[in-house]
């Protein structure tokens, strides 16, 4: 340790001590030494949208969507605090993401309840035990394994969700193990309390076994890159089975089971990428509400050079529902955002992305929704509680994400 003189006189006067000083620095040293590794990361994410001649109400329901037409909106305010795991075969670290603003109450993972414009998206332990390559293990409560997209906007070629993202669960409360076999094979297998996504929820709450769990697995492969145009092309697949307390019409919930594949290919076109996504979800096991499914497909289209600001982004899908699978609420989705979701649906969406200021992605979308049921959902008047009669659905978007 060293003690410069001025410190020397002040112990010589009895003001300090010594062992104190030594004390607290060896204080002051550890914290900055687990602070070294630590990142502080996020973004804030802003739009305007204008949803075209159809009224206020009874706008399309895919994920993050209702309350923001005809205006300006702040979407949400992301803050992640992280320490990485390092190469080590016994490291440790954790995260921790919190999100602020309405986007935060759809993200719905606080059993305190609907409107408080905030959440926690993930906070979990992470560990690495040397298993073969390693064993990765997350503790606490993490993003769901399955979907094309993800709740950061940012990182999605598209700015709003697709329906397929909708039906999709968000978060888990549980434990998650990952483990990479080689360069092309990853697997994760996991166990949660619930469905999601209320963190800390328990099937044995709501009338099931304290033994009952929610079970989930999925398998990755990605091409290696020698294996010309198509090297990191990635193929994915994953399901999930357990209890979705916030199902329509039942006291308990009920067994909800998501399957999901999806996969990007890469072109002999530099910059071009192609994907796909499809989704299926079925609940059963309730005798209050009957049994119901859903699904959506979709196929994407991304245009993006390395090392340009510029970017195209296509998506086109199509999504069906048994009646009783949504109700007004959204409930069947574990989520309480209101959706107005035909049982047939088609949407097109386009995305033209520019970046022209230094960490901020900006980006203007289109967006069509056609209720394919052969009558009509949108539109109306939101103060007058008019129920839809339009058949179609537009939307423009202008979309500003400062990345930090």
């Amino acid at each position: 340790m060293k003690v410069n003189k001025w410190t020397l006189g002040l112990a010589a006067c009895g003001l300090i001590s010594l062992p104190t000083l030594v004390q607290a620095e060896e204080k002051l040293s550890a914290l900055q030494t687990a602070l070294s590794s630590t990142t502080i990361s996020g973004y804030v994410n802003t739009s305007a949208h204008w949803d075209l001649g159809s009224g206020n109400a009874n706008i399309p329901g895919f994920a993050y969507n209702n309350g923001k037409q005809d205006g300006f909106n702040l979407d949400v305010v992301k803050v992640t605090i992280e320490r990485p795991l390092d190469e080590g075969q016994w490291s440790a670290g954790y995260k921790v993401d919190t999100v602020y603003g309405p986007d935060a109450n759809f993200l719905a993972t606080q059993s305190t309840g609907f409107g408080t414009d905030f959440g926690v998206k993930q906070a979990y332990v992470a560990l690495r035990a040397p298993v073969g390559n390693g064993l990765d293990i997350k503790l606490g409560v993490w993003d769901t394994i399955v979907g094309y997209e993800t709740f950061d906007s940012g990182n999605n070629p598209n700015y709003s969700r697709s329906y397929g993202y909708t039906i999709e669960p968000t978060t888990h409360t549980g434990v998650l193990l990952t483990y990479q076999l080689n360069d092309m094979l990853g697997f994760s297998a996991g166990a949660a309390n619930t469905y999601g996504p209320t963190i800390n929820q328990k099937a044995w709450a709501n009338g099931r076994a304290e033994s009952y769990l929610t079970y989930m697995g999925s398998v990755a492969f990605s091409a290696p890159k020698d294996w010309g145009f198509v090297g990191g092309s990635t193929l994915y697949a994953g399901i999930i089975n357990g209890l979705n307390v916030g199902v329509a019409g039942t006291t308990s919930g009920a067994r909800d089971t998501h399957f999901y594949v999806g996969g990007a290919i890469t072109t002999p076109l530099k910059g071009l990428k192609l994907g796909a996504s499809y989704d299926y979800a079925a609940i059963d096991d309730t005798s209050t509400t009957p049994d119901a499914d859903a699904w959506a497909a979709a196929l994407y289209a991304s245009f993006q050079p390395e090392g340009t600001k510029f970017g195209v982004h296509l998506r086109g899908e199509y999504a069906s529902h048994t009646p009783g699978f949504l109700n007004a609420t959204g409930a069947g989705l574990g989520s309480p955002q209101t959706l107005i979701f035909p049982n047939k649906v088609f949407a097109l969406t386009g995305t033209v992305q520019y970046d022209l200021w230094k960490n901020v992605l900006s980006r203007i979308e289109a967006r069509w929704d056609h209720d394919a049921t052969g009558g009509g959902s949108y539109g109306g008047d939101v103060n007058a509680g008019t129920a839809g009669s339009l058949k179609n659905h537009f939307m423009l978007v202008a979309n500003l994400i400062y990345k930090f």
